[in-house]
């Protein structure tokens, strides 16, 4: 028996982005790199340890947003000319490195890597990846968590409940309408808590959530197993608290295995380093600059002092960096087994993109982990829903106000840079509450142009708007988005107090902004009172407190 458990959390999200009115669109490349050099890359790690029978439990969210644009059929079609375009250039990247050793062995797995994509995704997933995930969430190696509708910095809706609970609502109503079960966890988008947020979660039948070490650690009655076991807020939620140890040793940018001088640099990539007559047919405009994904060199000096990448050296460096977590996971875990009742479970949450995307070695890092982890004696591999199947008990705490990113406190999301979003955003959903009022039960063309209102104020509250703000990455297109999602509300605002709703105009949104096909603009009429929507909500008993 294991002296204590891993539950290792990968969180996959990407913003709404789909521009039919634009054929070639920058932005767009974001879903197709993901899907290129993440979220396919998984699915391989998952379906050889499922051949090879290891077992393993990983918990997984998948926004709905991601889910939305991965099962639409104008992207999926637009990942396969991407994929052949990436294909063509790894054909061409072969030729152009001939005799240059390792630089031809990377541009030979570029090239592999599209032509494994393509099949996989036409023949294998039938153009829908979520298929995949799905697969393993049947057989009970995935749980997947739902997280919010558009991927809301929900702390900073409290002040508008009929917001954040839309928000949590069409999360859950999203994944269970394509998964075909209610989900037990719902992960909390930077894992951002204020206290009361748990009331609205477990009034949907959520059974727990994750939040930053910090917001455990200084909850109001101080958790005496600090993050190495889960809370119970007062109604039943359980709280697990992210290890910041675990997490750190991939996470940090300084300090973590991904800095490691042997591993493939990101920054370095012939989109910008080849001339434009060469690699014109591979980007937007045939002239915009961007990664192609096509990377030779590893991190090492700067940008034109990099050393080329070495894939044996990385592999070794992968196993070393693997059989390192595991002897310092082991290590940790029997000490605090021996000053603890029940055995310490650790939480290691991280962005999916980070493995693969960012980090190129962090698919085969992650499938060490697990393979590692089946053969160890004193860890395993849990999901929440189990842990908390075997341990029912736990202390009563709520978490404090937190978040994960810089200092711990949402400046990501709201400083000097972005601050200016919210009073829009707040006023688009303030609408929505008015017109709810207004037009409690409509049908035909004012019903379709009020659920197209509330897709708009939803997609307004994205975080990735503020958080590219601060970034100063894509700025004026995240600055776009939010000022035409707030524009969108009005405009039907102004409509329907006109009594004239313009069908050109509502068909030609709905087409851009094709998601959630079931919404019920209704959703932000719940008024702080009664949801209008409780005789839906699935009942869920929680595990029981020890106070």
């Amino acid at each position: 028996m294991s002296h204590g458990h891993l539950i290792l959390g990968l969180h996959a999200h990407l913003p709404y982005i789909r521009h039919p009115e634009d054929g070639d669109f920058l932005e767009e490349n974001w879903l197709y790199e993901a899907m290129a050099e993440t979220y396919l890359p998984l699915l391989r790690v998952l379906n050889r340890l499922e051949t090879d029978g290891v077992p393993f439990r990983i918990a997984l969210s998948l926004s709905p947003t991601l889910v939305a644009m991965l099962q639409d059929e104008l992207l999926q079609e637009r990942f396969v000319g991407y994929t052949e375009r990436m294909l063509e250039l790894g054909e061409r990247e072969v030729d152009r490195t001939s005799g240059q050793g390792s630089m031809q062995t990377m541009a030979r797995s570029y090239r592999d890597l599209h032509e494994t994509n393509l099949r996989e995704f036409l023949d294998d997933y039938e153009r829908d990846i979520t298929r995949g995930f799905d697969f393993h969430y049947k057989r009970g190696r995935l749980e997947i968590m739902a997280t919010a509708a558009t991927h809301a910095y929900l702390p900073l809706y409290v002040q508008h409940p009929a917001a954040l609970r839309a928000q949590i609502r069409v999360g859950i109503e999203e994944h269970t309408r394509v998964f075909g079960k209610a989900p037990a966890g719902f992960w909390l988008p930077e894992c951002g808590y204020s206290p009361g947020m748990e009331e609205v979660l477990s009034d949907h039948g959520i059974r727990y959530t994750i939040v930053a070490t910090h917001g455990l650690i200084f909850a109001d009655n101080t958790p005496e197993s600090g993050v190495y076991k889960p809370t119970l807020c007062k109604n039943g939620l359980a709280v697990f608290g992210r290890d910041h140890a675990s997490s750190n040793a991939v996470w940090s940018e300084d300090e973590g295995y991904p800095s490691d001088p042997a591993y493939r640099d990101f920054y370095r990539d012939i989109g910008h380093d080849l001339p434009l007559d060469y690699l014109g047919p591979y980007l937007p405009s045939g002239s915009l600059r961007m990664n192609t994904g096509f990377k030779y060199y590893r991190v090492t000096g700067k940008t034109n002092q990099k050393l080329p990448y070495d894939p044996a050296l990385a592999a070794q460096r992968v196993q070393e960096h693997a059989d390192n977590f595991l002897y310092l996971l082991s290590k940790r875990i029997k000490r605090l087994s021996s000053l603890m009742e029940t055995p310490p479970t650790l939480t290691a949450p991280f962005d999916a993109e980070l493995f693969g995307h960012w980090w190129y070695e962090g698919p085969k890092w992650l499938e060490a982990v697990v393979r590692g982890i089946a053969q160890n004696d004193s860890v395993s591999l849990v999901s929440p829903s189990e842990y908390l199947k075997a341990y029912p008990t736990h202390q009563t705490a709520t978490p404090s106000f937190s978040s994960w990113g810089t200092k711990g406190y949402s400046e990501v999301w709201l400083d000097g840079s972005n601050d200016w979003v919210y009073r829009h955003v707040h006023k688009a959903a303030e609408r929505m509450y008015e017109l709810v009022e207004r037009y409690p039960d409509e049908s035909g063309l004012r019903q379709r142009a009020l659920a197209q209102a509330a897709r708009e104020a939803l997609l307004s509250q994205a975080s990735d708007w503020p958080f590219i703000m601060r970034a100063g990455t894509a700025v004026p297109y995240a600055v776009r988005r939010v000022k035409d999602h707030v524009a969108n509300v009005a405009h039907v605002y102004d409509a329907l107090s006109r009594g004239n709703i313009g069908t050109e105009w509502l068909t030609r949104v709905e087409r851009q902004h094709k998601l959630f096909p079931n919404l019920d603009y209704r959703i932000f009429g719940w008024n702080g009172d009664k949801d209008p929507f409780s005789a839906r909500l699935p009942q869920v008993k929680g595990p029981k407190t020890d106070s």
